[in-house]
């Protein structure tokens, strides 16, 4: 248990987020007096004082607090974001010392560290400046450094077609699911128990896709991506009628991406991939998480490791020639060697990209939920099987082209998307996403739209993440849309 002292609230989550990062499995909060450790972060005039105390019982007398490491940071004259980057870099140093571990993303805490050479290549730095920038200011590793630097340089390549003036993106969200994984924490409801309510939300939805189409008409849509949910978990008709209305509504003739989460092997059939390919769509995904049958069980997931291998190669039988598969690090019970053995069987199948995640423990995934049931489940997830799923993608000849972090990540990594060499295999949507350079609408429930403005402001809007709400109030859904995207 460790508590965090403040005698104020500046950049109090990103020194939160770096304690859990070196502590992963401790409490931490304010006002613990259980706490055996603390870490004190005084602001002064013109100084900040950063002290790690310890907490010790004594037999004839109350807990005594001693002081076991302090660093002083002269702050006048510098800006917000310098302070909090020399605040990070004090604190990083003193639990550096105290755990002697090091992080391999140093203070960056963030989800978009490849934000951060990609706008420095903007700046025309060289890279010879963004390494030492990054090594100075975050103590991020040379790994690390050295691919976030190959990310950027591929997403420039990616991204120069790409209308940021008057371009923008297209999400369309289908929570359902033919089942809710143990992991997952994402608006997903089990289409079992949801049918007789999927014609309800389709005809929201299609409200929500006509209004945006008239208002957004004047605007080049540039990428399409239906996620979910699974939305191969709609019936051939209902995904027809869905692509049906989105390719008559707009205009796609500056469309560079047309993709679909087909990621649920037991969701995919030979009548809807061709759906599929009526209609234009160019990028699908076939997610099998894992290759261990064993841990498909264990995890929820109501299909089989030969289900993957067929549903990968009817789609490719169907003509698809951009498949996309996701894999998941440090699933529980997994072994190091359980993930090698996964990175050979998709090897075999030599998909177009393959997205690798660390296991995020997110607040609303029933892993969290029942986290006392699963205690005694060992995760295995380091640095070194990172770099083993790297050296297989890279022998697919595969290479990284975006990445992201997630809150509670396993091992305090990242999640990388590899993609062919050549950059037309790439997910383009998912690199907008991150870099947040163009605007995102988004459709369903539980989506977020992004407006991004000139000046690198982002404005944000919701949809309620409920289905049944989503339904109720989807002219309060479009009435914020309209809000959002009114000049």
């Amino acid at each position: 248990m460790i508590e965090l002292r403040l005698n104020q609230e500046n950049f109090e989550y990103d020194i939160y987020s770096l304690l859990k990062a070196f502590y992963p499995k401790e409490v931490i909060g304010k006002n613990l007096k259980e706490a055996e450790m603390i870490l004190d972060i005084q602001y002064k005039e013109y100084e900040i004082i950063v002290t790690i105390k310890k907490r010790e019982e004594k037999s004839d007398m109350a807990a005594e607090e001693r002081k076991t490491a302090a660093k002083t940071i002269s702050i006048k004259g510098i800006e917000k974001k310098e302070c909090k980057n020399l605040l990070k870099k004090a604190v990083y140093e003193l639990l550096q010392e105290e755990t002697k571990k090091e992080l391999p993303w140093g203070t960056l805490t963030g989800i978009r560290p490849t934000k951060i050479p990609f706008a420095l290549f903007q700046q025309k730095k060289s890279e010879e400046e963004i390494i030492s920038y990054m090594r100075d200011t975050y103590l991020a590793s040379q790994k690390k450094i050295a691919m976030s630097i190959e990310i950027a340089k591929r997403e420039q390549e990616i991204l120069k077609e790409i209308d940021y003036k008057d371009g923008y993106s297209l999400y369309v969200g289908i929570p359902f699911c033919p089942s809710r994984c143990l992991y997952c924490s994402f608006t997903s409801y089990p289409l079992a128990a949801w049918e007789k309510h999927v014609g309800e939300y389709m005809k929201a939805l299609e409200r929500e896709i006509c209004f945006v189409a008239e208002v957004m008409k004047e605007k080049h849509l540039n990428t399409i991506y239906i996620g979910g949910g699974t939305p191969t978990s709609l019936n051939p008709e209902q995904l027809e009628q869905l692509l049906k209305t989105l390719t008559e509504r707009f205009d796609l003739q500056y469309n560079q991406e047309f993709t679909v989460e087909a990621g649920r092997p037991d969701s995919i059939t030979r009548e809807k991939l061709m759906v599929l390919k009526k209609y234009g769509v160019t990028r699908i995904s076939v997610n099998p998480q894992t290759m261990r049958q064993k841990t498909l069980d264990f995890i929820g997931r109501k299909h089989t490791v030969q289900q993957t291998k067929e549903a990968f190669w009817l789609a490719r039988e169907c003509g698809f020639d951009n498949i996309n598969m996701d894999l998941i690090m440090g699933l529980l019970g997994e072994t190091r060697e359980d993930m090698e053995y996964t990175m050979e069987e998709i090897k075999k199948l030599k998909p177009d990209s393959l997205t690798v995640h660390a296991l995020a423990i997110k607040r609303a995934s029933r892993l969290n939920e029942l986290r006392e049931e699963y205690k005694d489940y060992v995760s295995v997830h380091d640095e070194e099987i990172a770099q083993m799923t790297e050296r297989y993608a890279r022998e697919m000849e595969l290479a990284p082209y975006y990445l992201y972090r997630q809150k509670n990540m396993a091992g305090n990594l990242e999640n990388v998307g590899y993609a062919s060499l050549d950059i037309k295999k790439a997910g383009i949507y998912n690199i907008l996403m991150m870099e947040e350079k163009q605007d995102i609408i988004a459709l369903g429930a539980g989506s977020i739209s992004k407006r991004v403005y000139p000046n690198g402001q982002i404005e944000r809007c919701e949809n309620v993440k409920d289905v049944s709400q989503y339904i109720e109030r989807i002219e309060e859904m479009i009435e914020r849309k309209r809000v959002l995207l009114e000049d």
